[in-house]
């Protein structure tokens, strides 16, 4: 997500506790405003995160309501996608592979996701089907 990066200036990480402990509501917002100003869909944007997840839309919807925490919703996520290990690239310019704190990592997975969604990538790419 824009404006949230694990690493300062010159690659000195931040709290990443600040990052988990953001509100979940204020997040999806930023990546659905995001995904939206690119002439995505929000239909596509929890299309992403239930694959990435395993939440239901119906779940992802009341998850938004409850306004849970941001690291609380990858930690309590029903079924992490193993193909989620397929994502590579950079975010905040440190390649999403090697992040070694493995909480970060799941966000960034889904920072890379919407990345790809804003820059027009087809969902089978997005979900890198062969």
């Amino acid at each position: 997500m824009t404006g949230i990066c694990p690493y300062g200036q010159k690659g000195v990480k931040m709290d990443y506790e600040k990052v988990y402990k953001m509100s979940f509501y204020k997040v999806y917002t930023a990546l659905r405003d995001k995904a939206l100003r690119k002439g995505r869909t929000e239909d596509e944007l929890v299309e992403i995160i239930c694959w990435l997840t395993g939440y239901s839309k119906e779940e992802i919807v009341q998850i938004v309501t409850d306004d849970m925490e941001y690291g609380s919703f990858f930690q309590e996520a029903p079924c992490l996608n193993p193909d989620r290990k397929l994502i590579t690239g950079t975010i905040c310019g440190i390649r999403v592979e090697t992040i070694e704190e493995p909480l970060m990592q799941e966000i960034r997975y889904l920072d890379k996701l919407v990345d790809e969604l804003a820059k027009g990538k087809s969902m089978e790419k997005i979900f890198r089907i062969k």
